[in-house]
Parts: structure tokens; C-alpha cells; sequence
């Protein structure tokens, strides 16, 4: 039998031929091409330490504050999109410019409170809050 289970006519030594492609393909893994994504993370990483720019990990009270920061501005959120929608519920009868108007004052709040949000996570991590 081979590694799958099935009648081969060289018995074991399919076993060895298995354990011997595994062999050559960890081997080709280790020196495999990069892909795009980590070669441009190379780079980014090589100009960085030439600016001098250090990268420290954050803290677990920094990844708190984070959570609890992005937790109520995502619940600040979705109070907007629930007011909008209740808004909108409210004003089916209203003039299309109207409706639109409502739509862009709801959108600009959300956008405001997501900023915030981005601004206050970023201060998190730069620990300066």
C-alpha cells in the first residue's frame, strides 16, 4: 500500500518516494520567489530603518484603548444609520431634494465621527493619549 491507502505495485517504496518529494518541496519553499506584496514590505521596511524611523509595538493598554476607542465610534455609527433610517422612514412623502439633503447631513456625520475616531487611534499609537 502507498500513503493513500491504495494497492501500488512497489509497496513501501512509494512511501519513500512520497517522504522524498515532501523532502524537495519544503526545500523549494524555503528559497520560493517572494510574492509582490512581501517584496514591497522589504522595501518599505530597508527605507524606513534609512530614515530612521523605528517601529516599537504597541502595549496591551494601547491595544485597549484602541478597542474601547473604536468600539464607540462604531456604536456612534450605527446610532447615525439607525436615526437616517428612521429619518428616511419618516419622509417618504418628501420632495427627492429634500431626502438627499437629510442623506448628506447623515453621510458628513458619519464621516466626522470616523476621522475622529482615526485621529484619536492614531494619537493611541503614537502614545501621545
Amino acid at each position: 500500500m502507498d500513503y493513500t491507502g491504495e494497492q501500488t505495485p512497489t509497496g513501501a517504496g512509494s512511501i519513500n518516494a512520497w517522504a522524498k518529494d515532501q523532502v524537495s518541496l519544503n526545500r523549494m519553499s524555503e528559497g520560493a520567489p517572494k510574492s509582490s506584496f512581501e517584496l514591497a514590505m522589504e522595501r518599505l521596511r530597508k527605507k524606513d530603518a534609512e530614515d530612521g524611523v523605528t517601529a516599537r509595538p504597541m502595549t496591551d493598554e494601547q491595544k485597549a484603548a484602541i478597542a474601547e476607542v473604536r468600539s464607540l465610534y462604531d456604536s456612534k455609527i450605527a446610532e447615525q444609520d439607525i436615526l437616517q433610517q428612521s429619518a428616511m422612514n419618516h419622509m417618504l412623502s418628501a420632495d427627492p431634494a429634500e431626502l438627499e439633503e437629510v442623506g448628506r447631513r447623515f453621510r458628513r456625520e458619519r464621516e466626522r465621527l470616523a476621522s475622529e475616531r482615526d485621529a484619536k487611534v492614531e494619537k493611541i499609537r503614537r502614545g501621545e493619549e
